[in-house]
C-alpha cells in the first residue's frame, strides 16, 4: 500500500480561492481607510493653518495670502502643504480672500489633493478640494468630508 504526502491539486485550489476571496474584500476596505486618513489630514492642516491666521490677524488686523509659490518672508511663515514635508503631504494648501470684501475681513483656505508640488499619486475622486473659511464655512465635493 503506498502512502501520499502532500495537498492534492485541489485542495490547493481551494485554498488559493479562498485567499483570493478574502484579499478581493480586504484591499477596498484598506484602500478606503488610507483615503479616509489622509482627508484628516488635509482637514487638521486646514483647522491648523485657520489658527495661524487668526493669530496674524489679532496683530495685523488682516489676514496673509499664500501660496506653494509665495516668495515674500511673511507668507512662508505658512506651511503650504498638510504634512510633515512636501514629499509625505496628500494636500497642497493656498489662502486667498474669500470674495470681493477683500483679504482684510475674510480668507478662504484650500487643500488640493495629489498636486504636483505633493504626492502626485493620490486623488480624492469623491471630496475633491477641501475647503475652509474665517467666517467657519467647510465645504467640498461631497457632504461627509468634514
Amino acid at each position: 500500500m503506498r502512502v501520499n504526502s502532500g495537498f492534492t491539486l485541489i485542495e490547493i485550489v481551494v485554498a488559493l480561492l479562498i485567499v483570493a476571496l478574502l484579499a478581493t474584500l480586504a484591499i477596498p476596505s484598506y484602500q478606503n481607510a488610507v483615503i479616509k486618513s489622509k482627508r484628516a489630514e488635509g482637514r487638521a492642516a486646514l483647522m491648523r493653518l485657520m489658527q495661524q491666521q487668526e493669530r496674524y490677524y489679532s496683530v495685523h488686523t488682516t489676514y496673509l495670502p499664500f501660496s506653494a509659490t509665495s516668495g515674500d518672508e511673511h507668507e512662508r511663515q505658512f506651511s503650504w502643504y498638510s504634512g510633515t514635508s512636501e514629499q509625505s503631504s496628500s494636500y497642497e494648501i493656498s489662502a486667498e480672500a474669500c470674495d470681493s470684501s477683500g483679504i482684510r475681513h475674510c480668507i478662504r483656505l484650500m487643500a488640493r489633493p495629489g498636486t504636483d508640488r505633493v504626492d502626485a499619486s493620490y486623488r480624492d475622486f469623491v471630496c475633491g478640494t477641501l475647503t475652509l473659511d474665517s467666517r467657519g464655512d467647510k465645504s467640498a465635493a461631497a457632504n461627509d468630508c468634514w
